[in-house]
């Protein structure tokens, strides 16, 4: 593949985060939040952007971190799905008024929610993100979280904070599928400009742009950002919900979540670098019942650089517009894929899950 060139034709597109700031309580009114996901949407359109991205479990408080026992009661938090209609939440009323309004704006949005799948008698709960797209009227693509941090029993000492995904949502089943999703950027090439007999990579960074999904923890792993880039991505959207300060591990309030914030962008630069492709990361920040969580959302370039980053806690719009063309330096030289990677030396990845220390010295 021949490297980027100062000739690459620019692809351009104004991208935003919508970071949120907390959603109190368990008892904090959907509607109350959803005007605020809408104030955030009209931001965004005064603005030009194209693509906005709301956090992980954007229309409520973060409830894996509270005990819930209430069947009833947890239901609230869930948006029902089945196999025959897996997007049947865009016509919800606690998610249709954004659906609708972005119809309208001709915005696309990534936002994160609570799925309850139905299948006959059985429910599976997700943690999932989904793709809108305004100009198609209808969702492009699903994401169901897969790294699920923290523990399904409840810690038992009062005041401690709690991470109970893996008590609340089932790992995701869906894989790390991109995508390509149209409408965003002007002359993208189309299958039928393109003759069979071309060699594909002459196609390669010049179609609709290739977006890929991820949630909260998955940002940490470096396996979910490669399945993306063994796929051309170009743009990969994550939200999250990060715990700031957890007062049963050591340091400081202020210390855990200066190294909350370094390791959410560390992960983030990496990804992007590593796999040469803009990446945007948007947070629910702030102070909640149940905790405080981090800001930091952000957008960062296929160098690793952040071009764009809150300055709050709060409900803030952070955008730029980026230039997709500048993924194909990375794509072409350091990060050529089809050149540098010794797949033969990777067997462990697949053939291992937990560590495996080499022998003991005699």
């Amino acid at each position: 593949m021949a490297s980027a060139t100062k000739s690459e034709q620019p692809r351009l597109l104004t991208v935003a985060a919508a970071q949120m700031g907390p959603v109190k309580s368990l008892s904090t009114p959907r509607s109350e939040t959803l005007d605020r996901m809408l104030q955030l949407l009209q931001q965004a359109a005064d603005k030009n952007v194209k693509l906005l991205v709301y956090p992980e479990l954007a229309f409520t408080t973060f409830f894996a971190s509270y005990i819930i026992k209430d069947p009833e009661e947890l239901a609230k938090f869930f948006e029902h799905t089945s196999p025959s209609d897996p997007y049947a939440f865009v016509n919800s009323p606690n998610i249709k008024p954004l659906i609708d309004r972005t119809n309208e704006l001709g915005i696309d949005l990534y936002f994160g929610f609570g799925e309850r799948l139905v299948d006959a008698a059985k429910t599976t709960d997700f943690n999932t993100a989904v793709y809108y797209s305004a100009s198609q009227r209808r969702c492009l693509s699903k994401y169901r979280k897969v790294h699920l941090p923290g523990r399904k029993e409840p810690l038992t000492t009062p005041g401690f904070a709690q991470q109970l995904e893996k008590r609340y949502f089932t790992v995701g089943d869906l894989g790390f599928q991109a995508f390509r999703a149209p409408g965003l950027v002007e002359g993208a090439l189309k299958a039928k400009d393109v003759d069979s007999a071309t060699d594909p990579k002459e196609s390669q960074g010049k179609g609709d742009p290739i977006l890929g999904m991820l949630l909260c923890n998955d940002r940490r792993w470096a396996e979910a950002w490669r399945c993306y880039g063994l796929q051309g991505i170009e743009l990969l959207l994550e939200g999250y919900n990060t715990t700031a300060f957890a007062p049963q591990y050591e340091g400081t309030p202020e210390w855990q979540e200066a190294e909350a914030l370094h390791h959410h962008r560390l992960s983030s630069q990496a990804g992007s670098y590593q796999n040469a492709c803009f990446s945007i990361h948007s947070a629910k920040a702030g102070v909640e019942d149940h905790g405080s969580l981090i800001g930091g959302s952000s957008i960062v370039d296929p160098n690793g650089h952040i071009i764009a980053e809150a300055k709050t806690k709060g409900d803030e719009l952070v955008y730029a517009t980026i230039d997709l063309a500048k993924c194909r330096k990375g794509k072409g030289r350091v990060f050529a894929f089809d050149d540098h990677r010794r797949t033969e030396h990777y067997g462990k990845l697949l053939e291992q899950t937990g560590v495996v220390e080499p022998r003991l010295l005699d």
